[in-house]
């Protein structure tokens, strides 16, 4: 594989990067198979694996650690902080105090000496961006990570942090990792032209939009909801939802153009987002080794210009056809206190 620069960083990765999300106990519980896994995107030229702490509750970092034995030195190595890891109130978020706890748990887990990429995987309201920027860079320099991103972010806020950093000789953010897939393009209108101004690198997840371009799911036919992602989210892929009849229709149409390019509708998937030039890698997240074999299967498909117009045509640039599953939401559009003021202090106008 071709491999591209990594936001500045000088460190190299492969177009595909590994997405172990599907490891442990929320997709595939078998370590020894997961392992087999991970070894065979290693064997296929993918030298760039992602994962979280979160994942599985930590189970996924411990998969990866036990796989990467003997080979780490030959991997880029990204994973991320920020949701909680247990009940308690200090047991998560973006402030200094759990970021310091949350890396050495994730290196204890990973079995590793240092992590490459150390990402952010969602903003905090309540922390300060230049306290997150503060300890992350601390990390830096003590050799714990080399290089620090962020995950879903928005544009203003990706913008605000390489303000602040840039103000007050801070390291920066170095990457961001968003959803992005043929159904899913509403970071082509603000977050990708930031990175690529900034010039930072960009991991995209959900490729396949949680499954949908998997060729699964299609418009007529019964889901199966009792394994993969439909078990873990059946509303996601209720057939009566105005969302899932707007995707299986684009679905429809995007199998067609696969079909007349000669190849299949999740090797078509995978292929779009490195069609952007802001992009640096293409997560892909497979449970099963036959997943990753018909992901890999793709590695030749490029995307000609009449290609990109058809696809524009069915689904417009800079426009989702659903809102991506996990995505960061301002605290004020969730909570509506963040929104109102307190009854009593309300002024008539």
């Amino acid at each position: 594989m071709r491999h591209r620069v990594l936001g500045g960083t000088g460190i190299e990765v492969s177009p595909y990067c590994l997405g172990t999300m599907m490891f442990g106990s929320v997709g595939n519980a078998d370590h020894d198979d997961c392992a087999r896994i991970i070894h065979a995107a290693l064997d296929e030229g993918i030298d760039f694996v992602d994962t979280a702490d979160m994942y599985s509750a930590g189970e996924s970092e411990i998969i990866v650690g036990k796989a990467l034995k003997g080979r780490r030195d030959d991997v880029v190595l990204a994973t991320k902080v920020h949701f909680p890891m247990g009940d308690g109130p200090h047991s998560g978020g973006n402030s200094r105090r759990w970021i310091v706890r949350a890396v050495e748990d994730s290196l204890r887990r990973l079995g590793t000496d240092w992590i490459d990429l150390y990402q952010v995987h969602r903003p905090d309201h309540r922390t300060d961006v230049e306290e997150t920027l503060s300890v992350l860079t601390d990390l830096v320099q003590q050799g714990r990570i080399r290089a620090f991103g962020c995950s879903t972010f928005p544009a203003e806020q990706i913008v605000e942090a390489h303000h602040v950093a840039e103000r007050r000789g801070l390291h920066r953010f170095r990457t961001e990792q968003p959803p992005y897939s043929l159904l899913a393009r509403g970071v082509e209108r603000h977050v990708l032209p930031v990175t690529e101004r900034l010039g930072m690198g960009v991991l995209t997840w959900s490729p396949l939009a949680s499954g949908f371009l998997t060729g699964r799911h299609r418009k007529g036919r019964d889901t199966d909801l009792s394994t993969g992602r439909p078990a873990l989210h059946p509303g996601r892929f209720d057939p009566s939802a105005p969302t899932t009849v707007a995707k299986l229709e684009a679905v429809e149409q995007l199998v067609a153009v696969a079909e007349e390019m000669g190849c299949t509708l999740p090797e078509l998937a995978v292929a779009f987002p490195l069609a952007h030039p802001a992009v640096t890698s293409v997560i892909i997240g497979p449970r099963t080794m036959e997943q990753l074999r018909a992901t890999l299967n793709g590695r030749s498909v490029v995307l000609d210009d009449a290609v990109l117009d058809r696809i524009d045509a069915i689904v417009p640039p800079g426009t989702d056809v659903y809102p991506p599953d996990g995505v960061w939401a301002p605290p004020a559009l969730t909570s509506p206190a963040l929104r109102r003021r307190p009854a009593g202090s309300r002024s008539a106008v």
